[in-house]
């Protein structure tokens, strides 16, 4: 059985799961769901490891402005199945790792499907890019991404996909969590600098 994940345990024992969610938009007097799920694999010393991706049914209509950002619309998901049904799929490839997102609000959110589920702890790229490069003026993913030269990476590995298709947005967020681990030269530092980052502890990390 595996020992329960600690703050204290050095990153590089680490496994990690990115994942993202597309959702349908909230509707006036309706609560948002999802309509895509991907999830990228990734550990520091074997790199990016499995990946899975899947449309999930809707009981709604998907918003024009979420359609203008994701491009999925409803024939894209018939036959999708729920986001119930893939439960031990999910659970497979949650379960002891850190979970990663840009921004986990929505992805932990989505999550509370699966009552009881234990899955984490999170490590938020957003809030580990603000601490680790707080002079960038950008700090969204895709900004991040290109800044540090990192969009064909992604473009090798998904080259059908694109930004807001949620498999590319958890392999993007996998690969800039690689790239601020190695070029920081992480591996040997507590996980604790990812699950809390704050200005104070990774000041000492940066490059002069």
């Amino acid at each position: 059985m595996p020992l329960p994940i600690t703050a204290a345990d050095p990153i590089r024992s680490q496994k990690f799961a990115a994942i993202d969610f597309e959702s349908a938009g909230a509707a006036r007097g309706r609560t948002d769901v999802p309509v895509q799920i991907g999830i990228t694999l990734w550990c520091p010393r074997q790199g990016l490891g499995e990946s899975f991706c899947s449309y999930l049914s809707s009981d709604q209509p998907i918003s024009w402005s979420a359609r203008k950002v994701h491009g999925i619309t409803l024939e894209d998901l018939a036959g999708a199945p729920s986001l119930l049904s893939l439960y031990p799929r999910i659970r497979d490839l949650l379960q002891n790792r850190v979970l990663v997102a840009h921004g986990h609000g929505t992805e932990k959110r989505f999550l509370r499907a699966f009552p009881g589920h234990q899955f984490g702890p999170w490590a938020d790229t957003l809030n580990i890019a603000r601490a680790a490069w707080p002079a960038l003026a950008e700090f969204s993913l895709g900004e991040l991404v290109g800044h540090f030269k990192l969009k064909q990476k992604v473009d090798d590995i998904h080259p059908e996909r694109r930004w807001h298709d949620a498999l590319y947005d958890a392999t993007a967020s996998a690969i800039l969590l690689d790239h601020l681990v190695t070029s920081l030269s992480l591996q040997d530092k507590a996980l604790d600098l990812l699950l809390r980052p704050d200005l104070s502890a990774w000041k000492s990390l940066r490059p002069a």
